[in-house]
């Protein structure tokens, strides 16, 4: 059987890099390899895992660099003896090894409002378009790996800017809100200030490492920019509520 050459971290923050020669069979992925690692040669290795088929995002970590899903890695990937450096995802708070807190992001969740649907026609019927419908479609493909807030810069390089900042994953949960066309919250309350919008400066490296092909940048967070553009800053709007202001 073929040897990965396996560089792994160990430990806490002040943990270490450690290596690895772990005997693999055809058909494995990164994922298997680490499994193999844990049976032989280092059973207290912590890593976060669930479905093992690209859909519950637990496995997520930096591959030579690069955050993958471990579960869709292959090693045919890698040339014969290659290092294969697996590391955390560098965002988050590092619990142990390869396991990260990302509480961050469900508490992050939780501020993202929901749809509000507008009543049914009679019948209980509503009524959407196709095209609005797959519009909105493509945005709860999202297995919330996080890979995507792992290489955001304003959250992995500025945490002090995390309190006001959603990243792109609910940038695109908040799409999905804004642009459903049964929805009838207020466009202020999914443009306004809190989301941290304005923090983005649109270089998609979030949509670089997504693995559901999501085009978070272009789909979701221009969009958005655009929606916060005409609510906040439109003349004509502005004069609109200058005039309800003057007669309340």
């Amino acid at each position: 059987m073929p040897s990965a050459n396996m560089t792994v971290w160990r430990g806490d923050d002040d943990g270490q890099y450690e290596k690895y020669e772990v005997e693999y069979q055809d058909g494995m992925v990164v994922l298997d390899v680490i499994h193999q690692l844990q049976a032989t040669q280092a059973g207290d290795l912590a890593v976060r895992w669930n479905c093992k088929a690209g859909k519950c995002g637990s496995c997520s970590a930096e591959i030579n660099g690069q955050p993958r899903l471990q579960c869709m890695t292959r090693m045919t990937e890698f040339e014969e003896g290659e290092e294969i450096k697996i590391a955390p995802l560098k965002a988050f708070p590092l619990i142990r090894d390869l396991v990260t807190d990302v509480t961050y992001n469900y508490k992050k969740a939780k501020t993202i409002p929901f749809v509000d649907l507008m009543e049914p026609e009679e019948n209980d019927v509503r009524r959407m378009a196709q095209i609005d419908i797959e519009r909105v479609q493509e945005f709860h493909k999202c297995i919330e790996c996080y890979m995507c807030q792992d290489v955001c810069h304003v959250i992995r390089d500025h945490p002090e800017n995390q309190d006001n900042f959603a990243g792109p994953r609910f940038f695109v949960q908040l799409a999905s809100v804004a642009m459903h066309p049964l929805d009838q919250n207020a466009k202020a309350d999914t443009v306004s200030y809190g989301f941290g919008l304005e923090y983005c400066n649109i270089t998609k490296c979030c949509t670089e490492v997504c693995p559901e092909g999501i085009k978070i940048t272009d789909n979701a967070i221009i969009p958005l920019k655009e929606r916060r553009a005409d609510e906040l800053y439109d003349p004509l709007r502005a004069l609109g509520r200058f005039i309800n202001n003057l007669k309340k």
